[in-house]
């Protein structure tokens, strides 16, 4: 097996380099113990091993193979939780290997790539949304909300400082400020996808859409819109009109959803620049801090 080109940045990090040469034993291990016909590996992904399979009764399926670190650890937990509703059946899961066998979604059009424009795939996204959200089940062992604001806001100004100061102060304290006082009151907590857009809703047989590759947090509504919020920066980085769009979107989803505007903004703001502060990611922290 071929390691797929997308996934070799994980060299450059702590336990990528093996897990990368782990990986084709990792692979052939899943497909014998689950007896699948594995097809070739998908292109688009870039942080997890993914392929198309079939099951020994020739239903299509997908094999997923994560790297070891928190955001996957609870993947299959939440799609056995969600049961299919708004999301990929989970068919199979070895933990030990942090491996998937989910339903594969057929045709497997990206919500990006829908024609219709960007506000209607903003109202499908937050109809798949509106299904996934619901309480956790007791004795869950998904990562809170809360605990994850708490790091951030101490993350935050430590990063900032190690990487140069690469954007301006008051930007970094509008972000910890949100998560400081955000914590005390999160709301109905709800089961969070935490990473839904419109490369992670696709188009499927069994429902129009059902969300894909979830990094499951459980706290208030409003914070699983950061993604949305931010989507389609490829377009947004060259549109002279970013900063109205980024604004219509905090509208339209605040108002769709039936969420507090000022609480979508201040988590896309705080996601934006706790998970990735590159350029694109800090131009969208700049637009939701004027919307």
């Amino acid at each position: 097996m071929i390691v797929p080109k997308g996934l070799e940045w994980w060299r450059g990090e702590p336990g990528g380099r093996d897990w990368l040469e782990r990986l084709p034993t990792l692979v052939a291990e899943c497909a014998e113990q689950w007896s699948l016909a594995l097809e070739e590996p998908f292109h688009c992904a870039h942080v997890s091993y993914v392929a198309g399979a079939r099951l020994p009764d020739g239903r299509p399926a997908v094999l997923k193979v994560n790297f070891p670190e928190p955001e996957s650890e609870h993947e299959a937990a939440a799609l056995a939780h969600w049961g299919g509703e708004g999301a990929v059946r989970l068919y199979a899961e070895d933990a030990a290997r942090r491996a998937l066998l989910v339903e594969r979604c057929e045709p497997g059009t990206r919500l990006w790539e829908r024609r219709g424009g960007e506000e209607e795939a903003n109202r499908i996204a937050a109809e798949v949304l509106r299904r996934l959200w619901r309480p956790p089940p007791a004795g869950h062992r998904f990562r809170l909300l809360g605990d994850e604001a708490a790091w951030w806001s101490e993350e935050l100004p430590e990063r900032w400082e190690r990487l140069g100061r690469p954007y301006e102060r008051r930007l970094l304290d509008e972000a910890v400020d949100f998560l400081r006082q955000a914590r005390p009151d999160q709301g109905e907590a709800v089961l969070l996808h935490q990473d839904l857009h419109g490369g992670n809703v696709l188009a499927a047989a069994r429902e129009p859409w059902l969300a894909v590759d979830p990094k499951p947090l459980v706290g208030e509504r409003a914070f699983d819109t950061a993604s949305l919020l931010r989507d389609r920066r490829w377009e947004l980085r060259n549109d002279p009109a970013a900063p109205a769009r980024v604004r219509r979107r905090v509208d339209a989803l605040a108002a769709d959803l039936e969420l507090d505007r000022e609480r979508l903004r201040g988590w896309g703001i705080a996601h934006a620049l706790a998970w990735d502060p590159d350029e694109d990611m800090i131009a969208c922290a700049r637009w939701l801090a004027a919307a």
